[in-house]
């Protein structure tokens, strides 16, 4: 098969970028031909298919230029739809699989997909599709006040980035894309999403049940643990491994450390690494940020955690860091919330929270002392064994020959 590849990023800034670049080098070590789209970066991974690429946008550190070309990019992007129906021209793909191509990108691009009659999936990595924020969550709580389709109220609450003018924006974007040009609706012609619960939400906001498919991200292969390495003995503190931004719930955590006298580490940054380092301090929270990490240094500060915590109190879709603790035999104390629970049974193979409830988050950090952790551990390797790159690949791959049928 020819299989054009569509992302935002062309380097792995986060959890859907990273996918992406592995997705793509997977398809071509399974014989496929894969060409990709994106916007110039000078992290950029290097192909000879960057010619085609966008220029560079910035939204966040652009300056003044950028700002006066973000609304067009965002909203339809010319420059976007001439370069990639060049590239579809060119390389003449069978299958046409986007993620991320909100704001740098735009669905502009589809078009030329439709008027091409080349099926595409559309990888559904976050909430954009139904929330002018990504997230579902604004002011520091979860929030579904645009359902169904009053995409207004992002402007009155200052959902974007607590900005008005970047909510307009991000409101009449959603106006212009679903309930005008629905441009998505037409166009995609499947969906996939990480997790169970992403889907049920996706219809609950009114998309086509059977467009949708379930395929579980597959956990990073590097991420994987010998014999030997089971055995090492742990250090006394639990851990979280992400960004560190409001929803993730990190002053439940730090609150519920502080408590129970337990040491904390992060892992990465964020936002939010001023506060939770004054909140730390304010209340003898013993805690430690380690910055980024990845690769081999970041498996072996899971592997000799105690636990691994996972606090979240928004409507988490399948986060990576979930299914690679698993996967390493970890203890995973997570928040009971979105699509957490189809993984974690509470007392199997993990233990289960109420989201933002220290208490609740006190009595599981006690509880390691009295659980059988090593058959947790045990059980939480087994749960997502399944959730490997090759059977991701599989699955993948027969969404495609299911279209093309």
């Amino acid at each position: 098969m020819r299989i054009l590849q569509v992302n935002k990023f062309h380097y792995a800034r986060g959890g859907a970028d990273k996918y992406y670049l592995s997705l793509g080098k997977a398809l071509e070590q399974a014989g496929n031909e894969v060409a990709y789209f994106s916007m110039q970066h000078p992290k950029n991974e290097e192909t000879p298919y960057a010619k085609y690429f966008v220029s560079r946008l910035s939204f966040n550190e652009g300056g003044f230029k950028d700002k006066l070309k973000s609304p067009g990019r965002m909203i339809y992007s010319l420059e976007a739809k001439r370069k990639f129906k060049k590239l579809v021209l060119e390389f003449k793909p069978d299958i046409i699989h986007i993620h991320n191509i909100y704001h740098q990108l735009s669905p502009s691009i589809l078009d030329v997909a439709k008027k091409a009659g080349i099926p595409v999936v559309m990888h559904v990595h976050d909430y954009k599709l139904i929330c002018p924020n990504y997230q579902l969550f604004a002011h520091g709580e979860i929030c579904e006040a645009c359902k169904p389709h009053k995409y207004y109220r992002c402007a009155q609450k200052k959902c974007f980035k607590n900005s008005r003018p970047k909510s307009v924006l991000a409101a009449l974007e959603m106006y212009l894309h679903h309930s005008v040009l629905k441009i998505y609706e037409r166009n995609v012609t499947a969906f996939i999403t990480p997790s169970a619960f992403m889907k049920a939400k996706l219809v609950e906001w009114g998309w086509p049940v059977d467009k949708i498919k379930v395929i579980v991200n597959p956990f990073d292969a590097q991420m994987n643990v010998s014999l030997e390495e089971k055995i090492l003995s742990l250090e006394n503190y639990l851990l979280y491994f992400g960004r560190l931004s409001e929803e993730k719930g990190l002053k439940t955590l730090i609150e519920a450390a502080a408590i129970t006298g337990s040491k904390l580490k992060f892992v990465g940054d964020g936002p939010q690494k001023i506060e939770l380092d004054i909140l730390a301090k304010k209340i003898n929270a013993h805690l430690e940020f380690l910055g980024f990490k990845s690769g081999e240094e970041l498996k072996q500060i899971i592997l000799k955690a105690r636990a691994v915590v996972i606090p979240s109190i928004w409507l988490e879709n399948m986060p990576l860091s979930l299914l690679e603790a698993l996967n390493l035999g970890k203890v995973v104390i997570a928040s009971n919330i979105g699509g957490i629970p189809e993984i974690i049974k509470d007392g199997d193979n993990g233990l289960l929270f109420i989201p933002g409830n220290i208490k609740d988050l006190v009595r599981k950090i006690n509880d390691l002392d009295v659980l059988d952790l090593d058959k947790i551990g045990r059980e939480a390797k087994e749960s997502v064994k399944n959730f490997n790159e090759p059977e991701n690949l599989k699955q993948v791959i027969s969404v495609y020959h299911e279209l093309l049928k």
